[in-house]
């Protein structure tokens, strides 16, 4: 059965007017061209619609039954609609969001002041490795992740809107931690518990290292920075870790920042998706959203050390 948008229209006009000659007045049409309408829906499902009654009309069985799923349909178009309004009015919408494992600490602050200006907003969020954020950028699974600085040759484009400062931790009786200034050719020396090779703040931390000619001595890796603040206070070896996930545990004293020179490695968090992009209205106002308000939303713990 292939009955048209404007097919039903008539359907449903007949019902209403119960007469042809009527219907085709309210529909700006004639009445052959009505009558030939409704001779080709009664064709397409081998049932008669309306008959007879004197000058009038009345639907059959078969016309109730295909006027009950037209209004059903003309009820889904008026929503679809009203949803596409509301889009285009930033009333609703959805949007999927991609971050680092690190962003996690902070992301909420920015999602739920977001969802307080657009309420209606429904945001899917996932958190993995580095490897899954382009994974997703590359197959176009989410709308954009919040990860470190994009790698080149995977077609990305990458807003920052916030500092990531990466500090070197240590327990709070580690031999360094009393010291006020500390070299790096020093801290080289200690063993260092790191994040997986393909870890942005891994690769970073070791090209720094190596711009100073220096290298970084890995004891042991794990694929969180929860991981790696676990294995410090266990006195397992320092970790170089975001600014961002350590508030905690400097309020409680449980991690110092040593006073490293040439530290904290200064990175910036980005909005990355893929060149070309083309955002519907939610993912849209959340890109613009961060850009504006993220260093004001975001308080990171300050940099002290000791």
């Amino acid at each position: 059965m292939n009955i048209t948008l404007k097919q039903f229209k008539i359907l449903e006009a007949i019902v209403e007017q119960r007469n042809y000659t009527e219907a085709a007045k309210s529909l700006f049409m004639t009445q052959p061209a009505v009558s030939m309408q409704v001779k080709q829906m009664e064709e397409q499902i081998g049932l008669p619609l309306f008959e007879r009654e004197g000058k009038q009309v009345s639907a059959t069985e078969a016309g109730l039954e295909l006027l009950h799923y037209a209004q059903n349909i003309r009820q889904q178009i008026n929503e679809a609609s009203e949803v596409m309004e509301e889009l285009r009015g930033l009333k609703r919408g959805k949007l999927h969001l991609t971050m680092a494992s690190t962003a996690n600490y902070f992301a909420p602050q920015l999602i739920a002041a977001f969802h307080h200006k657009y309420p209606a907003a429904r945001v899917t969020l996932d958190v993995t490795n580095r490897t899954g954020l382009l994974d997703a950028l590359d197959n176009n699974t989410t709308d954009m992740v919040i990860m470190g600085t994009p790698p080149d040759g995977h077609q990305l484009t990458g807003i920052p809107f916030l500092e990531n400062p990466l500090v070197v931790v240590a327990w709070p009786e580690h031999p360094l931690a009393r010291q006020k200034s500390i070299r790096l050719a020093d801290v080289a020396d200690e063993d260092f518990i790191v994040r997986e090779p393909d870890s942005g703040t891994r690769m970073a931390t070791e090209r720094y290292f190596a711009e100073h000619h220096l290298r970084l001595r890995p004891r042991m890796e794990m694929n969180r920075a929860e991981a790696i603040k676990q294995a410090v206070m266990a006195e397992l070896g320092l970790g170089i870790v975001s600014l961002h996930t350590i508030e905690m545990e400097l309020a409680l004293k449980r991690l110092v920042i040593l006073n490293v020179e040439d530290f904290p490695i200064m990175r910036q968090w980005n909005i990355v998706y893929r060149n070309g992009k083309r955002f519907a209205a939610i993912p849209d106002a959340f890109k613009t959203f961060v850009q504006e308000n993220a260093r004001a939303l975001i308080d990171i713990a300050p940099l002290k050390k000791g």
